[in-house]
């Protein structure tokens, strides 16, 4: 069974990655794929953003991707992340794996079943990100000697603006730790289609209000960068280890 990967800002190839491109057609659009082999099992690469890296967050064909990677047999999901800081112990350059998600987008398709005749899925999101996944992935970090923060509740935002200084003050006061714009509605549609997914986030800039200047998309692209060629190999490493006979949850 094939894993998959979709990648984030800063993450649209993945060096040594050789694969064949196919575009998958769901009926929620059509989707180009990337498939391949990495770290000795096969791969399916999305972009999140698109083969040509044009889509805005809230532009991003979050149903079909999840769709035309469930049609493939996917398993296991890793997904990159570019997300800034709202704590001051993750500083820029640290990963992140959340656990948890504050959900402050606002219109965006949040289930596969959405115009289609199927009967609502009210899914269990206890644990919206697959604990296996995690701690693989924490593990792999550790070993690699790299600053990892567990146990992070992610907030997504609409975007594709940054967010205000008094909004990041209220997502911290709420328990936030981390802002992005892309992890919902993603994790929510893995869940739904009964397909493990955890995500790596990058910080790469401390949220507005706490870095003391403006925020800009440049930075982002400079800390991704510089952390490209770890991630890259986090994740290569992570997918090598990923047993798709493991008992899980997030599939039934």
């Amino acid at each position: 069974m094939p894993v998959g990967i979709i990648g984030g800002t800063g993450f649209s190839e993945i060096p040594g990655f050789e694969p064949e491109r196919q575009e998958v057609t769901t009926c929620f659009g059509a989707v180009p794929v990337f498939r391949g082999n990495l770290g000795g099992k096969e791969a399916l690469f999305v972009p999140r953003h698109g083969a040509d890296r044009r889509l805005a967050p809230h532009q991003i064909p979050y149903q079909a991707n999840i769709t035309a990677l469930q049609s493939l047999d996917c398993t296991h999901i890793l997904a990159t992340n570019a997300v800034g800081a709202i704590r001051e112990d993750i500083e820029p350059g640290h990963l992140v794996v959340p656990d948890q998600f504050l959900d402050f987008t606002t219109r965006r398709p949040l289930s596969l079943a959405e115009g289609l005749d199927e009967e609502i899925p009210h899914i269990d999101v206890t644990n919206p990100y697959c604990d296996y996944l995690r701690r693989l992935i924490a593990e792999q970090a550790w070993e690699m000697g790299l600053v990892i923060h567990q146990d992070v509740v992610y907030v997504c935002t609409e975007g594709p603006r940054f967010e205000t200084p008094a909004e990041i003050s209220m997502f911290a006061q709420l328990g936030g730790d981390v802002v992005g714009m892309t992890g919902v509605p993603e994790v929510v549609l893995a869940r739904e289609a009964g397909i493990c997914y955890a995500s790596v986030g990058v910080a790469t800039n401390y949220a507005a209000g706490l870095a003391g200047e403006a925020l800009s998309a440049d930075e982002v692209y400079e800390l991704m960068d510089e952390v490209r060629p770890s991630l890259f190999e986090l994740l290569r490493e992570a997918l090598s280890r990923i047993d798709p006979d493991t008992a899980c949850s997030c599939r039934q």
